[in-house]
Protein backbone atom coordinates (compact mmCIF):
# COMPACT_ATOMS: atom_id res chain seq x y z
CA UNK A 1 0.00 0.00 0.00
CA UNK A 2 1.22 3.55 -0.95
CA UNK A 3 1.38 5.78 2.26
CA UNK A 4 0.39 9.10 2.92
CA UNK A 5 -3.14 10.93 3.66
CA UNK A 6 -4.73 12.18 0.16
CA UNK A 7 -6.17 15.43 0.28
CA UNK A 8 -8.49 17.41 -2.25
CA UNK A 9 -5.23 18.82 -3.89
CA UNK A 10 -3.42 16.03 -3.80
CA UNK A 11 -6.16 13.24 -3.93
CA UNK A 12 -5.47 10.98 -7.29
CA UNK A 13 -9.09 9.95 -7.84
CA UNK A 14 -10.46 13.43 -7.76
CA UNK A 15 -12.06 14.99 -10.80
CA UNK A 16 -10.09 17.70 -12.53
CA UNK A 17 -13.23 19.44 -12.08
CA UNK A 18 -12.39 20.70 -8.81
CA UNK A 19 -9.63 22.61 -10.24
CA UNK A 20 -11.54 26.07 -10.44
CA UNK A 21 -9.02 27.19 -13.64
CA UNK A 22 -9.70 23.80 -15.42
CA UNK A 23 -13.73 23.75 -14.52
CA UNK A 24 -13.99 27.24 -15.79
CA UNK A 25 -12.03 26.61 -18.62
CA UNK A 26 -14.04 22.85 -19.89
CA UNK A 27 -17.03 25.50 -19.27
CA UNK A 28 -15.97 27.78 -21.45
CA UNK A 29 -15.21 25.69 -24.00
CA UNK A 30 -18.43 22.69 -24.02
CA UNK A 31 -20.36 25.87 -23.94
CA UNK A 32 -19.14 27.03 -27.14
CA UNK A 33 -19.09 23.78 -28.74
CA UNK A 34 -22.62 23.18 -27.95
CA UNK A 35 -23.44 26.77 -28.78
CA UNK A 36 -21.37 26.17 -32.19
CA UNK A 37 -23.42 23.00 -32.94
CA UNK A 38 -26.80 24.56 -32.39
CA UNK A 39 -25.87 27.35 -35.10
CA UNK A 40 -25.06 24.68 -37.62
CA UNK A 41 -28.10 22.58 -36.65
CA UNK A 42 -30.45 25.35 -36.99
CA UNK A 43 -28.97 26.04 -40.15
CA UNK A 44 -28.82 22.74 -41.79
CA UNK A 45 -32.62 22.34 -40.95
CA UNK A 46 -33.59 25.91 -41.66
CA UNK A 47 -31.90 25.61 -44.97
CA UNK A 48 -34.14 23.08 -45.82
CA UNK A 49 -37.23 25.40 -46.01
CA UNK A 50 -39.57 26.02 -43.47
CA UNK A 51 -42.24 23.04 -43.86
CA UNK A 52 -39.14 20.50 -43.83
CA UNK A 53 -38.12 22.84 -40.94
CA UNK A 54 -41.75 22.10 -39.41
CA UNK A 55 -41.56 18.66 -40.08
CA UNK A 56 -37.95 18.40 -37.90
CA UNK A 57 -39.68 20.27 -34.71
CA UNK A 58 -42.34 18.67 -34.93
CA UNK A 59 -39.84 14.50 -35.29
CA UNK A 60 -37.41 16.18 -32.62
CA UNK A 61 -40.64 16.72 -29.90
CA UNK A 62 -41.61 13.13 -30.60
CA UNK A 63 -38.30 11.92 -30.33
CA UNK A 64 -37.75 13.90 -26.65
CA UNK A 65 -41.01 12.47 -25.82
CA UNK A 66 -39.33 8.87 -26.72
CA UNK A 67 -36.32 9.67 -25.29
CA UNK A 68 -37.27 9.91 -21.72
CA UNK A 69 -37.99 5.72 -21.66
CA UNK A 70 -34.05 5.02 -21.77
CA UNK A 71 -33.31 7.90 -20.02
CA UNK A 72 -35.69 6.82 -17.10
CA UNK A 73 -34.19 3.42 -17.94
CA UNK A 74 -30.62 4.49 -17.06
CA UNK A 75 -31.75 6.52 -14.08
CA UNK A 76 -32.95 3.23 -12.17
CA UNK A 77 -30.04 1.24 -13.59
CA UNK A 78 -27.37 4.23 -11.94
CA UNK A 79 -30.22 3.61 -8.42
CA UNK A 80 -27.43 2.60 -5.85
CA UNK A 81 -24.72 5.77 -7.07
CA UNK A 82 -26.47 8.26 -8.50
CA UNK A 83 -24.70 10.17 -10.38
CA UNK A 84 -24.89 13.97 -11.17
CA UNK A 85 -28.36 15.25 -13.06
CA UNK A 86 -25.63 17.74 -14.84
CA UNK A 87 -23.44 14.60 -15.72
CA UNK A 88 -26.52 12.98 -17.14
CA UNK A 89 -27.49 15.97 -19.48
CA UNK A 90 -24.14 16.38 -20.48
CA UNK A 91 -23.50 12.98 -22.01
CA UNK A 92 -27.06 13.04 -23.93
CA UNK A 93 -25.82 16.51 -25.22
CA UNK A 94 -22.57 15.52 -26.29
CA UNK A 95 -24.14 12.61 -28.06
CA UNK A 96 -27.75 14.94 -29.04
CA UNK A 97 -25.64 18.10 -30.26
CA UNK A 98 -21.71 17.61 -30.50
CA UNK A 99 -21.35 14.07 -31.77
CA UNK A 100 -24.20 14.12 -34.34
CA UNK A 101 -22.91 17.65 -35.70
CA UNK A 102 -19.07 16.42 -35.98
CA UNK A 103 -20.58 13.52 -37.90
CA UNK A 104 -22.73 14.83 -39.99
CA UNK A 105 -19.86 16.25 -42.64
CA UNK A 106 -18.19 13.54 -42.43
CA UNK A 107 -20.37 11.33 -43.00
CA UNK A 108 -21.86 13.36 -46.44
CA UNK A 109 -18.15 13.35 -47.64
CA UNK A 110 -17.45 9.98 -47.39
CA UNK A 111 -21.06 9.06 -49.10
CA UNK A 112 -20.15 11.40 -52.13
CA UNK A 113 -16.35 10.07 -52.03
CA UNK A 114 -18.70 6.53 -52.54
CA UNK A 115 -20.49 8.24 -55.24
CA UNK A 116 -17.37 9.42 -57.51
CA UNK A 117 -15.87 5.48 -56.70
CA UNK A 118 -18.90 4.01 -58.02
CA UNK A 119 -18.92 6.26 -61.51
CA UNK A 120 -15.80 3.84 -62.24
CA UNK A 121 -17.39 0.87 -61.74
CA UNK A 122 -21.29 1.79 -63.21
CA UNK A 123 -22.08 -2.19 -63.35
CA UNK A 124 -21.91 -2.00 -59.38
CA UNK A 125 -24.31 0.66 -58.99
CA UNK A 126 -26.41 -1.24 -61.42
CA UNK A 127 -26.66 -4.32 -59.49
CA UNK A 128 -27.57 -2.48 -56.41
CA UNK A 129 -29.48 0.35 -57.64
CA UNK A 130 -30.03 4.23 -56.52
CA UNK A 131 -28.98 3.81 -52.95
CA UNK A 132 -25.30 1.56 -53.89
CA UNK A 133 -23.85 5.12 -52.53
CA UNK A 134 -25.18 4.80 -49.43
CA UNK A 135 -25.32 1.07 -49.01
CA UNK A 136 -21.42 0.97 -49.46
CA UNK A 137 -20.69 4.25 -47.59
CA UNK A 138 -22.61 3.93 -44.79
CA UNK A 139 -20.85 0.47 -43.46
CA UNK A 140 -17.60 2.58 -44.29
CA UNK A 141 -17.92 5.74 -42.58
CA UNK A 142 -20.69 6.11 -39.83
CA UNK A 143 -19.34 3.00 -37.37
CA UNK A 144 -15.89 4.63 -37.33
CA UNK A 145 -16.79 8.72 -37.27
CA UNK A 146 -19.91 8.09 -35.23
CA UNK A 147 -18.14 5.85 -32.60
CA UNK A 148 -15.34 7.93 -32.59
CA UNK A 149 -17.43 11.28 -32.37
CA UNK A 150 -19.26 9.57 -29.38
CA UNK A 151 -16.15 7.91 -27.81
CA UNK A 152 -14.78 10.90 -27.28
CA UNK A 153 -17.41 12.26 -25.06
CA UNK A 154 -17.71 9.20 -23.16
CA UNK A 155 -13.47 9.32 -22.50
CA UNK A 156 -13.88 13.17 -21.67
CA UNK A 157 -16.09 11.86 -18.99
CA UNK A 158 -14.18 8.95 -17.80
CA UNK A 159 -11.86 11.68 -17.19
CA UNK A 160 -13.38 14.38 -16.03
CA UNK A 161 -15.44 12.09 -13.54
CA UNK A 162 -13.08 9.77 -12.62
CA UNK A 163 -14.12 10.52 -9.00
CA UNK A 164 -17.83 9.62 -10.05
CA UNK A 165 -16.82 6.83 -13.01
CA UNK A 166 -16.45 3.46 -10.93
CA UNK A 167 -17.12 0.78 -12.68
CA UNK A 168 -18.53 -1.06 -15.55
CA UNK A 169 -22.00 0.12 -14.64
CA UNK A 170 -21.32 3.45 -14.54
CA UNK A 171 -19.41 2.99 -17.71
CA UNK A 172 -22.33 1.41 -19.84
CA UNK A 173 -24.46 4.53 -18.42
CA UNK A 174 -22.81 6.94 -19.43
CA UNK A 175 -21.75 5.70 -22.61
CA UNK A 176 -25.75 4.95 -23.13
CA UNK A 177 -26.71 8.24 -22.51
CA UNK A 178 -24.27 9.63 -25.68
CA UNK A 179 -26.09 7.17 -27.26
CA UNK A 180 -29.63 8.11 -26.84
CA UNK A 181 -28.81 11.91 -27.25
CA UNK A 182 -27.17 10.87 -30.70
CA UNK A 183 -30.15 8.72 -31.38
CA UNK A 184 -32.64 11.63 -30.43
CA UNK A 185 -30.53 13.98 -33.02
CA UNK A 186 -30.34 11.65 -35.57
CA UNK A 187 -34.19 10.16 -35.53
CA UNK A 188 -35.65 13.76 -36.22
CA UNK A 189 -33.24 14.20 -38.90
CA UNK A 190 -33.87 11.06 -41.07
CA UNK A 191 -37.40 12.06 -40.57
CA UNK A 192 -36.57 15.51 -42.08
CA UNK A 193 -34.46 13.89 -44.79
CA UNK A 194 -36.89 11.65 -45.83
CA UNK A 195 -39.96 14.94 -46.05
CA UNK A 196 -37.64 16.19 -48.41
CA UNK A 197 -36.94 13.31 -50.84
CA UNK A 198 -40.73 11.71 -51.00
CA UNK A 199 -43.02 14.48 -49.76
CA UNK A 200 -44.27 12.41 -46.57
CA UNK A 201 -42.52 12.06 -42.79
CA UNK A 202 -42.77 8.75 -41.92
CA UNK A 203 -42.87 9.94 -38.26
CA UNK A 204 -44.42 6.07 -36.94
CA UNK A 205 -41.12 4.31 -39.01
CA UNK A 206 -38.22 5.97 -38.63
CA UNK A 207 -38.52 7.14 -34.48
CA UNK A 208 -40.07 3.73 -33.86
CA UNK A 209 -37.11 1.56 -36.00
CA UNK A 210 -34.72 3.45 -34.01
CA UNK A 211 -35.91 3.26 -30.49
CA UNK A 212 -36.29 -0.66 -31.00
CA UNK A 213 -35.40 -2.38 -27.47
CA UNK A 214 -37.39 0.53 -25.54
CA UNK A 215 -34.60 2.87 -27.19
CA UNK A 216 -31.08 1.06 -25.57
CA UNK A 217 -30.41 -0.93 -28.87
CA UNK A 218 -28.18 1.08 -31.90
CA UNK A 219 -26.50 3.95 -30.60
CA UNK A 220 -27.11 3.27 -26.84
CA UNK A 221 -25.72 0.07 -27.21
CA UNK A 222 -22.67 0.73 -29.17
CA UNK A 223 -21.99 3.34 -26.87
CA UNK A 224 -22.42 1.60 -23.82
CA UNK A 225 -20.70 -1.34 -24.55
CA UNK A 226 -17.53 1.00 -24.97
CA UNK A 227 -18.18 2.73 -22.21
CA UNK A 228 -18.35 -0.70 -20.31
CA UNK A 229 -15.44 -1.23 -21.28
CA UNK A 230 -13.90 2.06 -19.73
CA UNK A 231 -16.12 1.43 -16.65
CA UNK A 232 -13.74 -2.32 -16.15
CA UNK A 233 -10.51 -0.48 -16.75
CA UNK A 234 -11.43 1.62 -14.17
CA UNK A 235 -12.55 -1.08 -11.66
CA UNK A 236 -9.66 -3.55 -12.32
CA UNK A 237 -6.29 -3.12 -10.65
CA UNK A 238 -4.72 -5.40 -13.45
CA UNK A 239 -2.81 -3.25 -15.59
CA UNK A 240 -2.98 -5.66 -18.88
CA UNK A 241 -7.08 -5.18 -18.75
CA UNK A 242 -6.75 -1.43 -18.46
CA UNK A 243 -5.33 -1.70 -21.50
CA UNK A 244 -7.00 -4.37 -23.57
CA UNK A 245 -10.72 -3.86 -22.43
CA UNK A 246 -11.31 -0.01 -23.71
CA UNK A 247 -9.43 -1.63 -26.91
CA UNK A 248 -11.87 -4.49 -27.31
CA UNK A 249 -15.12 -1.91 -26.19
CA UNK A 250 -14.53 0.26 -29.22
CA UNK A 251 -13.81 -2.63 -31.49
CA UNK A 252 -16.55 -4.13 -30.76
CA UNK A 253 -19.17 -0.89 -31.12
CA UNK A 254 -17.58 -0.34 -34.09
CA UNK A 255 -18.02 -3.96 -35.61
CA UNK A 256 -21.68 -3.65 -34.12
CA UNK A 257 -22.40 -0.42 -35.94
CA UNK A 258 -20.63 -1.56 -39.19
CA UNK A 259 -22.93 -4.70 -39.00
CA UNK A 260 -25.95 -2.61 -38.47
CA UNK A 261 -25.50 -0.84 -41.72
CA UNK A 262 -24.33 -3.68 -44.15
CA UNK A 263 -27.67 -5.36 -43.93
CA UNK A 264 -29.30 -3.81 -46.55
CA UNK A 265 -26.01 -4.21 -48.62
CA UNK A 266 -26.12 -7.93 -47.80
CA UNK A 267 -29.73 -8.26 -48.42
CA UNK A 268 -28.96 -5.93 -52.14
CA UNK A 269 -26.41 -8.44 -52.84
CA UNK A 270 -28.37 -11.67 -52.07
CA UNK A 271 -31.05 -10.32 -54.01
CA UNK A 272 -28.74 -9.60 -56.97
CA UNK A 273 -27.34 -13.52 -56.75
CA UNK A 274 -30.92 -14.67 -57.03
CA UNK A 275 -31.29 -13.03 -59.91
CA UNK A 276 -33.84 -10.32 -58.87
CA UNK A 277 -33.67 -6.69 -60.47
CA UNK A 278 -32.74 -4.06 -58.84
CA UNK A 279 -35.17 -1.19 -57.99
CA UNK A 280 -34.90 1.75 -60.92
CA UNK A 281 -35.95 4.46 -57.98
CA UNK A 282 -34.94 5.02 -54.17
CA UNK A 283 -37.96 3.43 -52.29
CA UNK A 284 -39.74 5.61 -49.36
CA UNK A 285 -39.95 4.25 -45.91
CA UNK A 286 -42.72 1.92 -45.55
CA UNK A 287 -45.71 3.20 -43.60
CA UNK A 288 -45.83 2.21 -40.30
CA UNK A 289 -47.20 3.29 -36.82
CA UNK A 290 -44.85 4.33 -34.19
CA UNK A 291 -45.33 1.51 -31.88
CA UNK A 292 -45.32 -1.17 -34.69
CA UNK A 293 -41.74 -0.02 -36.09
CA UNK A 294 -40.84 -0.34 -32.84
CA UNK A 295 -42.02 -3.77 -31.87
CA UNK A 296 -41.03 -5.00 -35.20
CA UNK A 297 -37.47 -3.47 -35.03
CA UNK A 298 -36.72 -4.98 -31.60
CA UNK A 299 -38.11 -8.29 -32.78
CA UNK A 300 -35.63 -8.38 -36.02
CA UNK A 301 -32.77 -6.55 -33.92
CA UNK A 302 -33.28 -9.72 -31.33
CA UNK A 303 -32.71 -12.29 -34.02
CA UNK A 304 -29.81 -9.85 -36.20
CA UNK A 305 -27.53 -8.88 -32.56
CA UNK A 306 -28.78 -11.74 -30.82
CA UNK A 307 -24.87 -11.75 -29.49
CA UNK A 308 -24.90 -8.09 -28.84
CA UNK A 309 -28.39 -8.63 -26.90
CA UNK A 310 -26.90 -11.32 -24.68
CA UNK A 311 -23.53 -9.03 -23.86
CA UNK A 312 -25.99 -6.11 -23.17
CA UNK A 313 -27.85 -9.41 -20.66
CA UNK A 314 -24.34 -9.98 -19.34
CA UNK A 315 -23.32 -6.62 -18.70
CA UNK A 316 -26.31 -5.24 -16.98
CA UNK A 317 -26.63 -8.29 -14.78
CA UNK A 318 -22.58 -8.59 -13.99
CA UNK A 319 -22.29 -5.29 -13.27
CA UNK A 320 -25.12 -4.82 -10.48
CA UNK A 321 -23.84 -7.57 -9.69
CA UNK A 322 -20.15 -6.37 -9.17
CA UNK A 323 -21.67 -3.25 -6.89
CA UNK A 324 -23.44 -5.49 -4.09
CA UNK A 325 -20.11 -7.35 -4.11
CA UNK A 326 -17.98 -4.11 -3.72
CA UNK A 327 -20.94 -2.30 -1.08
CA UNK A 328 -21.42 -5.91 1.11
CA UNK A 329 -17.28 -6.45 0.96
CA UNK A 330 -16.37 -2.98 1.62
CA UNK A 331 -18.46 -1.70 4.35
CA UNK A 332 -18.32 -5.05 6.41
CA UNK A 333 -16.05 -3.23 8.46
CA UNK A 334 -18.05 0.05 8.70
CA UNK A 335 -20.33 -1.64 10.88
CA UNK A 336 -20.80 -0.36 13.92
CA UNK A 337 -19.68 3.13 12.72
CA UNK A 338 -20.98 4.15 9.58
CA UNK A 339 -23.08 1.15 9.00
CA UNK A 340 -25.45 -0.30 11.60
CA UNK A 341 -26.03 -3.81 12.36
CA UNK A 342 -29.39 -3.92 10.61
CA UNK A 343 -28.71 -1.50 7.88
CA UNK A 344 -25.73 -4.14 7.19
CA UNK A 345 -28.14 -7.12 7.25
CA UNK A 346 -30.46 -5.29 4.45
CA UNK A 347 -27.10 -3.99 2.10
CA UNK A 348 -26.52 -8.31 2.24
CA UNK A 349 -29.88 -9.22 1.35
CA UNK A 350 -29.95 -6.10 -1.64
CA UNK A 351 -30.84 -7.80 -4.73
CA UNK A 352 -31.78 -7.06 -8.14
CA UNK A 353 -34.47 -5.39 -8.29
CA UNK A 354 -34.62 -4.05 -5.00
CA UNK A 355 -33.14 -1.19 -3.96
CA UNK A 356 -32.52 -1.18 0.33
CA UNK A 357 -34.28 2.02 2.07
CA UNK A 358 -32.97 2.79 5.30
CA UNK A 359 -36.58 4.93 6.34
CA UNK A 360 -39.28 5.03 4.45
CA UNK A 361 -41.07 7.86 6.12
CA UNK A 362 -38.02 10.29 5.34
CA UNK A 363 -37.32 9.15 1.77
CA UNK A 364 -34.86 12.07 0.72
CA UNK A 365 -32.42 11.33 3.64
CA UNK A 366 -32.76 7.72 3.36
CA UNK A 367 -31.57 8.19 0.00
CA UNK A 368 -28.87 10.80 0.36
CA UNK A 369 -27.41 8.77 3.26
CA UNK A 370 -27.54 5.11 1.51
CA UNK A 371 -25.79 6.69 -1.57
CA UNK A 372 -23.17 8.39 0.62
CA UNK A 373 -22.39 4.38 2.21
CA UNK A 374 -22.34 3.31 -1.26
CA UNK A 375 -19.64 6.03 -2.62
CA UNK A 376 -18.00 5.07 0.74
CA UNK A 377 -17.53 1.62 -0.70
CA UNK A 378 -16.64 2.49 -3.88
CA UNK A 379 -14.04 4.99 -2.98
CA UNK A 380 -12.50 2.57 -0.22
CA UNK A 381 -12.30 -0.07 -3.52
CA UNK A 382 -10.53 2.22 -5.85
CA UNK A 383 -8.10 3.37 -3.37
CA UNK A 384 -7.43 -0.20 -2.56
CA UNK A 385 -7.44 -0.68 -7.05
CA UNK A 386 -4.80 2.11 -7.19
CA UNK A 387 -2.58 0.77 -4.43
CA UNK A 388 -3.53 2.97 -1.29
CA UNK A 389 -4.71 2.71 2.09
CA UNK A 390 -8.21 3.48 2.72
CA UNK A 391 -7.29 4.07 6.18
CA UNK A 392 -5.11 7.05 5.79
CA UNK A 393 -7.48 8.70 3.52
CA UNK A 394 -8.90 12.34 4.65
CA UNK A 395 -11.46 12.16 2.17
CA UNK A 396 -12.92 8.69 3.53
CA UNK A 397 -12.99 10.25 6.70
CA UNK A 398 -15.35 13.37 5.41
CA UNK A 399 -17.60 11.00 4.03
CA UNK A 400 -17.95 8.97 7.18
CA UNK A 401 -18.91 12.62 9.08
CA UNK A 402 -21.67 12.87 6.11
CA UNK A 403 -22.85 10.14 6.80
CA UNK A 404 -23.13 10.91 10.47
CA UNK A 405 -24.61 14.41 9.85
CA UNK A 406 -26.99 12.58 7.51
CA UNK A 407 -28.34 9.93 10.48
CA UNK A 408 -28.74 12.55 12.83
CA UNK A 409 -31.86 14.05 10.37
CA UNK A 410 -33.45 10.58 11.24
CA UNK A 411 -35.74 10.28 13.88
CA UNK A 412 -35.05 8.04 16.50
Amino acid sequence: MRQGTLDLTLDPLASPLRQPRVARALTWTLGLLLAFAALIIGAVVAGLGSAAAGVFVRALALSSAMSLIPILILWLLDRRERESPYAFAAAFLWGGLIATTVALPLNTAAIMAVTQWLEQFPELGEMLGPDAAMMIGAPLSAPIVEETTKGIGIVLLFWLLRSEFDNVRDGFIYGALIGVGFNWFESALYVQQNFVEFGTAPYGFQIGTRFAWLGLAGHALFSGIFGASLGAARATSKLWLRVLAPIGGFTLAVLGHAWNNSLPLFMALAAAQAGEAAPTEVLAPPTYTLWDAMITASLTNLVVFLPFALLLVFILYRSGRAERRVIVEELADEVGHSVTAGEFAAIEADRSFRTRRIDPRHSQVSAALVNSQNELAFRKRRLKNRGFDPALDSLLEQRRAQISALRQKLPG
